[in-house]
């Protein structure tokens, strides 16, 4: 038994009418024992475990399911345990009706090798009437082409209500700002002509002698275009004469300056002055 190399080749067959030493045995999976060629079988052999991993499946003639037998149990009981829980005879004829081709006159029933589904009119048919002149298909579906004046009707007032609400919200966006830059300005342009019209009064009152000096010392009077103070109208007036007519006449041009009435800050240009207001107050 074996070769000098390989001393543990080859077995016994385990059928004791055979004993045939196999130099390449077969070992069986189910019984775990050693067989030669000729029995390696498991009819051959009568092996005890053959139907171990054998799957047995009958059809429930009641609702026409598959009922799995349980190895080493009674088919009696399992036949009992699946019609009090898992029978329902209304899938019989779910399960036993058998698609046919709609074609009248064509018996031929349909499976997954032999149907082909149209793509105009969306039904199966057998591979004899696949074609559309074949199954007398109507063609694709057309769109509805009625004409109803309720949805015209609808949609026009919807498209009106959104213009009007459109329209209003940017009407009274475009009124309010408006109004608020018309505010801006007339507010500026008032402050403006007052401090214009105080200091226009104060240098008719201090030419024209009316203008009282301040008591005390005190820095009562302040000039309009430097905001600098004096004690009294005529050293404001000297002031006036020596420091911007004289910068006005050397331009060519009098420079008029123009006073936030919010903060009292100079400007030469009135727009820059409006967007200071704007901008700032």
């Amino acid at each position: 038994m074996g070769t000098p190399e390989f001393p543990h080749l080859g077995k016994h067959c385990s059928v004791g009418d055979c004993r045939q030493i196999d130099f390449l045995p077969f070992t069986c999976d189910r019984c775990n024992q050693v067989f030669c060629l000729q029995h390696r079988g498991y009819f051959n052999h009568q092996c005890p475990n053959a139907n171990q991993n054998d799957v047995t499946v009958l059809i429930c003639p009641l609702c026409a399911k598959g009922v799995r037998l349980v190895l080493g149990e009674d088919p009696n009981v399992t036949w009992d345990s699946h019609v009090n829980t898992d029978c329902d005879p209304s899938n019989y004829q779910r399960a036993t009706k058998k698609r046919r081709c709609p074609v009248p006159g064509c018996k031929e029933v349909l499976s997954l090798s032999n149907s082909v589904r149209c793509k105009d009119c969306t039904e199966e048919h057998c591979l004899k009437h696949r074609f559309g002149p074949d199954h007398k298909c109507p063609g694709p579906r057309k769109p509805d082409s009625g004409f109803s004046f309720g949805g015209m009707f609808n949609k026009n007032q919807k498209g009106k209500s959104l213009q009007d609400r459109s329209s209003n919200s940017s009407s009274w966006w475009g009124s309010s700002l408006m109004k608020a830059v018309s505010n801006i300005r007339a507010s500026a342009e008032s402050g403006m002509m007052k401090v214009n019209n105080v200091t226009t009064q104060a240098l008719q009152k201090a030419k024209s002698g009316t203008a009282e000096s301040s008591s005390g010392g005190e820095l009562v009077e302040q000039c309009v275009q430097c905001r600098a103070r004096f004690s009294t109208v005529s050293a404001l007036i000297e002031h006036v004469e020596r420091s911007h007519q004289q910068s006005s006449r050397a331009g060519g041009n009098r420079v008029t300056i123009d006073v936030c009435p919010k903060c009292s800050k100079g400007f030469r240009d009135p727009v820059a002055l409006v967007e200071h207001v704007e901008r700032d107050h």
